[in-house]
């Protein structure tokens, strides 16, 4: 990212698998609701991987020797429901991603844009944050407007995995409150995430009908699934994923790291494709523990949880990371992403499909042993996808030209920040720009038309074109005032470490895995578009509760995903 302090087939599975699919109408008595016997809905969410990766790994591709490699997904998918046209919101970055899964709801309801964007109403933080968000203690209220940086700035010590909470601190699972926005109109009192997200959450709805809830997570940040009241989750573990690498004795293989020359002081899990399958690992582990009748860390005795879950990264890295060194594995490429416009994917963004595959596989397996699969309805979509899957597409701005500029810098050349006129800037595969000036909107949209040749074409959106996506700039405090979609493949950084991003509004950002199964559901493919907030109503009804008790299915209508039983 290049800012201040920071994608049908159908039929094809029907082929793979040999079954009987509905494909675009379902049987009146599944349109019916019923009285749902679930007693638990595990929601996974495998960051970056496309619908196009599902229907690839269903039927094998020539790399695989044209055999699947995902078996307990076809497995999940022989009992339920397949959505070839699910798509995220927009921006397709995880904080709305996962915002849409649990809260029903875009950033229109919502409010969430990216882990790092701005707020026209809230003040800046006590302390100056790592990644240089302006703070200072006489900073509110006599400043209104500032950067807001959730992600692993706001960790007491993004190097380390717990994120450094020191005993007896005031902060919430590792979040240090002085690099919090501040509320101007509420004593300057630090705005956490979950106090950041204005609607509720499944994980709200369940906690206040007695049910034990549990998710896992990347960033500390991650607290904006406890919802407003803060406590809608009630064990939630997120160990930060760019802290320094280091041995996991609890993890077999993963002490030493397999790949310990992308374990020092300047890396992050996210540098090894290797590496990330350990740290991920961590979470699979919470949610054997889960199905166990534990806590995440398996320490003490617990409920299983109603609602639990937990996001995968590895796949993401599969497709985003040009490692460093070679990798130490030979099974493993040094280049991830994809081969082909079709989506073949590279040795390393396999073997990361194939890693998440045999976790997810374990946790089947786990609740069956415990005698829950029957009671269990699991979900599994992505936060995201990932662009560009044609290789020949990727076009790094400035790294791949360096007479190349984001869009950020045609208009602020002097920088992104307070005092400039862009005042913070997203850019990955999109750039979300928030002004100084919001009077200069028209004149900087006609700057962005007249230079689109340097930052890689695509659309502007606006004004009147922008209000149709989200709500207004000027009546919404988080609102960018500008957003540019580049052409597909165009990724804004000044490195060539990775060959796609995500946060853009392509097919490539949005169009991702989504299936909902149970055993007792019949196997079945929606070729219908579908949307992945989607999710969050469907869950509460599986669960026997009522989706209108969620203020984002109220205020944007969500409505449930057809085809299911309940």
């Amino acid at each position: 990212m290049i800012a201040t302090a920071r994608k049908s087939q159908t039929g094809l599975l029907a082929v793979a698998l040999g079954l009987a699919l509905i494909v675009a109408a379902f049987p009146a008595q599944a349109q019916s609701k019923t009285k749902s016997a679930y007693q638990h809905v595990l929601l996974i969410s495998i960051d970056g991987m496309h619908s196009v990766d599902f229907v690839n790994c269903v039927k094998g591709v020539s790399t695989s020797g044209n055999q699947p490699y995902c078996p307990n997904l076809i497995s999940l998918a022989s009992t339920g429901v397949s959505y070839a046209q699910a798509f995220t919101p927009r921006p397709s970055d995880s904080f709305p991603g996962l915002t849409a899964q649990i809260t029903g709801g875009t950033p229109r309801s919502a409010g969430m844009f990216y882990d790092v964007n701005y707020d026209r109403a809230l003040s800046p933080p006590y302390s100056t944050t790592p990644y240089g968000i302006l703070g200072g203690p006489k900073l509110c209220p006599s400043v209104i407007g500032t950067q807001v940086g959730f992600d692993e700035e706001i960790d007491y010590d993004l190097q380390k995995l717990d994120a450094g909470r020191p005993n007896g601190d005031e902060g919430r699972n590792g979040i240090n409150p002085k690099y919090l926005p501040r509320d101007p109109y509420n004593g300057c009192k630090p705005v956490y995430p979950h106090d950041y997200i204005r609607v509720n959450t499944i994980f709200n709805v369940v906690h206040n009908s007695g049910g034990y809830t549990a998710w896992s997570d990347k960033h500390p940040s991650y607290d904006f699934t406890n919802g407003p009241t803060g406590d809608g989750v009630t064990d939630l573990w997120s160990p930060e994923i760019n802290s320094i690498p280091v041995n996991l004795p609890q993890v077999p293989g993963c002490n030493p790291l397999p790949d310990p020359n992308d374990a020092t002081k300047t890396n992050a899990w996210t540098d090894s494709f290797q590496n990330i399958q350990c740290y991920d690992t961590l979470k699979v582990q919470a949610i054997l523990n889960e199905i166990n009748g534990k806590t995440h860390d398996g320490r003490s005795s617990a409920p299983v949880p109603a609602l639990f879950g937990m996001n995968f990264q590895a796949v993401s890295v599969g497709q985003k990371l040009v490692e460093k060194f070679p990798p130490t594995n030979p099974n493993f490429s040094q280049t991830g992403g994809y081969l082909d416009p079709v989506g073949t994917p590279s040795a390393s963004l396999q073997q990361e499909v194939e890693y998440v595959d045999a976790s997810i596989g374990k946790m089947i397996s786990e609740l069956s042993k415990q005698g829950l699969l029957s009671s269990t309805l699991i979900v599994v979509s992505a936060k995201h996808g990932q662009s560009a899957i044609d290789p020949n597409r990727v076009l790094r701005i400035p790294a791949d030209d360096p007479s190349d500029e984001p869009p950020s810098q045609v208009l602020s050349p002097g920088g992104v920040g307070p005092g400039n006129p862009v005042v913070q800037a997203d850019e990955d595969d999109v750039s979300l720009l928030w002004l100084a000036d919001q009077t200069q909107t028209t004149a900087d949209v006609a700057l962005l038309a007249a230079n689109e040749s340097i930052y890689g074409q695509g659309e502007i959106f606006a004004g009147p074109a922008l209000d149709l996506i989200f709500n207004d700039p000027l009546t919404d405090s988080r609102t960018p005032d500008i957003v540019v979609a580049p052409n597909v493949g165009v990724v804004y950084t000044g490195g060539k470490a990775k060959v796609a991003e995500h946060g853009g509004f392509a097919n490539d950002d949005r169009n991702v895995l989504l299936v909902v199964s149970n055993p007792a559901l019949k196997p079945s493919t929606f070729n219908g578009q579908v949307e992945t907030r989607q999710i969050a109503p469907t869950i509460l009804n599986a669960l026997g509760l009522n989706p209108n008790q969620l203020q984002a299915v109220q205020q944007e209508g969500t409505t449930e995903l057809p085809g299911l039983p309940f």
